[in-house]
């Protein structure tokens, strides 16, 4: 060896520039390592900007409200001091009343105000007045007793509960908005219990959530199911010819489909007339079939069909055909050989469509706005309506986490019954 140097020891190898070999391996290999990691740092960017910073600030806006802290510091500080009996003592009047009339006096502060008297809202329906009406007259009161001036300008300053309720708007985190989410609320007394029933709308829209994207999913399964056989099965020109028609909606607008359907399934549409030229049903008694369930069951198929196909199509096309050929010249039916040799094959790719269609359609949005009306909304439409129009972007949120929690919870049972491995997707 002209080149390198042996002493017998295997860290005695050297290099042509004299670089014991061991440490130049170790230098290539951390150089590999760097590469690397400049390859993936641009999809590390988009993850951590598309994805973690997101669900991050959606699961802190969920547990944080810094409303109370921000409008009355003062006060927040001293009512935790309270033990909640009774009405607080003469000076934390006083620090709320002098607050009150800091919040007020200054602009930028006193828009704020109105947040509180929201927050407060939230909690207390029918208390907003309560907040709004005594910031505008508490200037009045110069000077001690702050409590009758209180209890003078507005007799509801007397009850407990509201103080109780300032007491935890003023924390600045807070599990009021997850119990908002799952229709409870603090009592009186401070106990969590369920709200009145004319408030419970989130566990029900929940759980009609869960059950239209089970059915959604399930019947998905249903028409993929052959579809992705004849593609796996037929001769090239025909499957190819299939396969552009599973892939045409991809081409198209997710608005024109769902509009389309809208023109189809109203009762002055497409499939209702021709119900009623077949003689299925007569021209006074057509279905409704636009504006509710049945609506957003329809096109949410549509949408998410081919997101079941195409999973199933890539495990079956990997499916030797001749398996089902030894089975029937074993003496096996047709039916057995399906179910015992064939069907086993496809559970990965059921598995992948599976759970890819169920996490769309517990998240979908557009569609449900467009089709559902009132009767077929979805989770994701209160979520959309809260960060939109009643700007409660903490309640929001807390729906939110509590959609992410859910899909974690499949992914982690599905891991567990069939294994993440064994999914799938093409």
């Amino acid at each position: 060896m002209s080149d390198t140097a042996a002493t017998g020891m295997p860290g005695g190898i050297t290099t042509n520039d004299g670089v014991p070999l061991k440490q130049s391996l170790a230098r290539a290999t951390r150089r590999q390592r760097l590469q690397a990691l400049l390859l993936v740092m641009p999809l590390l960017l988009f993850l951590l900007v598309a994805f973690v910073l997101p669900i991050g600030e959606m699961l802190y806006r969920s547990a944080y409200s810094p409303v109370g802290s921000s409008v009355l510091p003062k006060f927040a500080e001293v009512i935790q001091e309270w033990d909640g009996k009774e009405l607080p003592p003469e000076e934390t009047f006083e620090v709320f009343v002098k607050d009150l009339v800091a919040a007020r006096s200054n602009n930028e502060i006193g828009a704020t105000v109105g947040n509180l008297a929201t927050r407060v809202n939230y909690e207390i329906p029918g208390s907003r007045s309560l907040f709004t009406s005594s910031a505008r007259k508490v200037s009045r009161i110069k000077e001690g007793p702050y409590k009758e001036g209180l209890l003078a300008m507005d007799k509801r300053w007397g009850d407990p509960h509201v103080w109780r309720t300032l007491k935890r708007v003023s924390q600045d985190y807070t599990i009021a908005f997850y119990l908002a989410a799952t229709d409870r609320k603090f009592d009186e007394s401070d106990n969590i219990v369920m709200a009145d029933p004319l408030y419970q709308i989130y566990l029900p829209i929940l759980w009609k959530t869960l059950w239209l994207s089970a059915l959604i999913t399930f019947t998905c399964l249903l028409i993929a199911y052959p579809v992705a056989y004849l593609l796996a099965t037929l001769p090239l020109r025909q499957s190819n010819l299939l396969m552009i028609m599973v892939l045409l909606p991809f081409w198209t607008s997710l608005l024109v489909r769902t509009t389309a359907w809208i023109a189809m399934l109203q009762k002055e549409g497409v499939i209702n007339n021709i119900f009623v030229f077949a003689n299925i049903i007569s021209d006074e008694n057509r279905v409704q079939m636009i504006y509710n369930q049945t609506g957003t069951i329809i096109a949410m198929v549509h949408i998410l069909l081919p997101f079941m196909i195409l999973p199933l199509y890539s495990v079956m096309k990997t499916i030797p055909p001749y398996y089902m050929r030894a089975a029937r010249s074993l003496g096996a039916t047709g039916t057995y050989s399906f179910v015992k040799v064939y069907f086993p094959q496809t559970i990965p790719g059921i598995a992948a469509g599976t759970l890819l269609v169920f996490i769309l359609a517990m998240g979908y949005y557009i569609t449900p706005a467009l089709v559902g009306g009132s009767d077929g909304l979805l989770i994701s439409n209160l979520i959309a309506d809260h960060i939109k129009k009643t700007l409660n972007w903490s309640l929001g949120s807390a729906l939110g986490a509590i959609l992410l929690a859910i899909v974690l919870i499949f992914y982690w049972i599905y891991n567990k019954l069939i294994g993440v491995d064994n999914l799938k997707f093409g």
